[in-house]
């Protein structure tokens, strides 16, 4: 099976290649647009007619698996046209390309698209985003739903693991307490949400495509806290000495996007279809960490 994956270069998307690619069932194409790495080809979802981009048609993706998005999310409430391109359009374009090749579409959201009033959320709760990034990626979900393509989409939320540039959350903590740097945190009391290990989305879409599942799932651990327990549990099971937590609320930081404050999702429906899988938490993720 050809499965292409375009944004390798990120957190989700290189997890999902470097997964992927252990199996011999799988020949995996992964892409890259601002970041270069050594195991990715530049490919413009935004723009198709891009001269620089890879050839599709060489590679005959029998999936395409989309993890490229803007998802810094206050930027995107400053630059609605630009995560409107690098979410929407993205999306729109690399479903045709998926209807040249035939190919089931995977895409990759967030629990941005609901209001944080009742999470977490299991699939069948309605929808109602409350920032620009989670408006455009609904808007996203709606297009792949209305391609007519064998599709699965998969929500997650707080990804966090192993990432070359170590952007998410909890890399940026393990980072410093390497380096033995002063860590100084303001964080929320009140933004919940069910962190996941990015290298658990692969392992989840690779039970998906093998089970040939479709439509939509959400995916997520056994944890749910909010920002400030998830520095505190890094803090903790480093003994760091060097760090000052700060305890606010959402209100006090005045971000630009609203956020969705319980968020979260609820994997039942995909752990009533696999039983056996079992999701990893930040104490397993962090153990592997603090023995390596």
């Amino acid at each position: 099976m050809n499965i292409l994956i375009v944004g390798a270069s990120g957190l989700v998307g290189s997890n999902c290649q470097a997964y992927l690619s252990q199996f011999d069932e799988f020949a995996v194409l992964g892409t890259h647009l601002s970041f270069e790495t050594t195991n990715s080809v530049y490919f413009n979802s935004c723009d198709l007619a891009d001269t620089q981009n890879a050839s599709l048609d060489e590679f005959g993706p029998e999936v395409i698996v989309h993890c490229g998005a803007l998802t810094f999310v206050d930027y995107c409430e400053s630059h609605p046209e630009e995560s409107h391109l690098k979410t929407v359009v993205s999306t729109q374009n690399l479903l045709a390309a998926a209807r040249r090749h035939n190919s089931k579409f995977i895409f990759i959201s967030t629990d941005y698209v609901f209001d944080g009033e009742q999470g977490p959320y299991a699939e069948g709760h309605p929808v109602n985003p409350i920032c620009v990034y989670g408006a455009h990626k609904l808007a996203a979900e709606q297009l792949v739903v209305n391609s007519g393509l064998a599709y699965l989409i998969l929500r997650i939320t707080n990804v966090y693991g192993d990432e070359l540039r170590g952007k998410n959350f909890i890399a940026r903590m393990l980072n410093q307490i390497a380096a033995s740097e002063p860590i100084a945190l303001t964080l929320p009391h009140d933004q919940y949400a069910t962190p996941i290990n990015a290298r658990d989305v692969a392992k989840a879409i690779k039970v998906l495509l093998n089970g040939k599942k479709q439509g939509l799932y959400h995916l997520g651990s056994t944890d749910y806290m909010n920002r400030f327990q998830l520095a505190e549990r890094v803090i903790h099971k480093f003994a760091y000495e060097k760090a000052a937590l700060t305890l606010t609320n959402t209100q006090a930081l005045a971000q630009a996007a609203a956020r969705p404050l319980n968020g979260g999702l609820l994997a039942r429906k995909f752990l009533s279809e696999f039983p056996d899988f079992r999701f990893t938490n930040v104490d397993d993720y962090l153990t592997t960490k603090l023995h390596a």
